[in-house]
């Protein structure tokens, strides 16, 4: 129970987490402006504006430096895992999703030419939106790092040299 009490008073943790809901929440908003429908999936869905994967990372890395210090070895690890999640995202993610939607084209026309039910090539478990394009990740993580600039001013985070 104990180690329950301290997760959830974990500022850092909530803070992060925060962020990624709010990315997440962006995802179906942009989804409702731009395709006139509500996407429930977006709120779980990888890739798309903003990166949830940057927002979370950026804003772990932020409040990290803030509660121990920018010269920590904590800020140096939270720091590290970010540029590698964000790299990731916009790099081999987005190549995946790439050739994702290349396979579903290519099935889809070999479908096409097949149309006897029994030879179908099946795509359907292809996630096309699977990585980010850089202006994704950026946008992710000026999102986390405002979420956390306004939850250390709102919340008054502790900081080390005060």
């Amino acid at each position: 129970m104990n180690v329950l009490m301290e997760l959830v008073e974990n500022k850092v943790l909530i803070f992060s987490g925060l962020s990624w809901v709010i990315a997440q929440i962006i995802k179906i908003i942009i989804a409702l402006v731009t395709e006139k429908r509500f996407r429930p999936d977006r709120i779980f869905g990888d890739g798309g504006m903003p990166s949830g994967h940057s927002a979370t990372v950026t804003s772990l890395a932020v409040l990290v430096g803030w509660t121990t210090g920018y010269n920590s070895v904590y800020f140096a690890i939270a720091m590290i895992l970010a540029i590698i999640v964000m790299n990731d995202a916009s790099g081999v993610r987005l190549e995946a999703g790439k050739h994702a939607a290349s396979i579903k084209e290519l099935a889809d026309l070999v479908n096409e030419l097949f149309v006897e039910k029994d030879k179908e090539i099946k795509t359907e478990k292809l996630k096309l939106l699977v990585g980010h394009t850089p202006l994704q990740v950026f946008c992710g993580a000026l999102l986390g790092i405002i979420v956390s600039i306004c939850c250390i001013l709102i919340f008054k985070l502790p900081h080390p040299v005060f």
